[in-house]
């Protein structure tokens, strides 16, 4: 069996290829990630108080992990560019960081996991630059896809 036919985005000489997703139908898919960006307490507290210097910290990682969904085809090299129907992050500040929510949703031919999954880690770094005077030490983690649905698969669920 050559590597093209066990791996989708290698060809028969196992050189990478963007995958060929023409003749899949169209169909509603959507895709959750989560992530952490884990800070000291006195970050927290400015972030609770809005005492960031720099500014809106959490509005400006929103922004930036809505931007990152949509350009995700030019960082990712074989990731499909489409189109994007929705995209919603969410940051909660917790006592011991930020937990970030990115959903994705589109309308096509392939899944969205990737651009959650970007969303996720651009919020996460926009985060970290607008709070790096205060806490040079923020740690990103847990960067994971929770939940996928639609295509051929149908629903996916961490853990179940």
């Amino acid at each position: 069996m050559s590597l093209g036919s066990e791996f989708t985005h290698l060809d028969a000489t196992g050189a990478a290829r963007m995958v060929d997703v023409s003749a899949k139908d169209v169909s509603t898919r959507t895709a959750t990630a989560t992530g952490f960006v884990r800070l000291a307490a006195g970050t927290v507290a400015a972030l609770r108080a809005g005492d960031v210097p720099k500014g809106d910290a959490l509005a400006v990682a929103r922004i930036a992990g809505i931007m990152a969904a949509k350009r995700t085809p030019d960082l990712v090299p074989l990731c499909h560019p489409i189109a994007l129907h929705g995209v919603e992050v969410t940051l909660e500040v917790r006592d011991d960081g930020v937990a970030i929510d990115a959903l994705v949703r589109t309308a096509d031919r392939t899944g969205v996991e990737m651009e959650a999954l970007t969303s996720v880690m651009v919020a996460a770094l926009a985060l970290i630059d607008m709070v790096k005077a205060l806490d040079p030490g923020a740690v990103v983690t847990d960067v994971r896809v929770e939940e996928k649905t639609g295509g051929k698969t149908g629903v996916w669920r961490r853990g179940g």
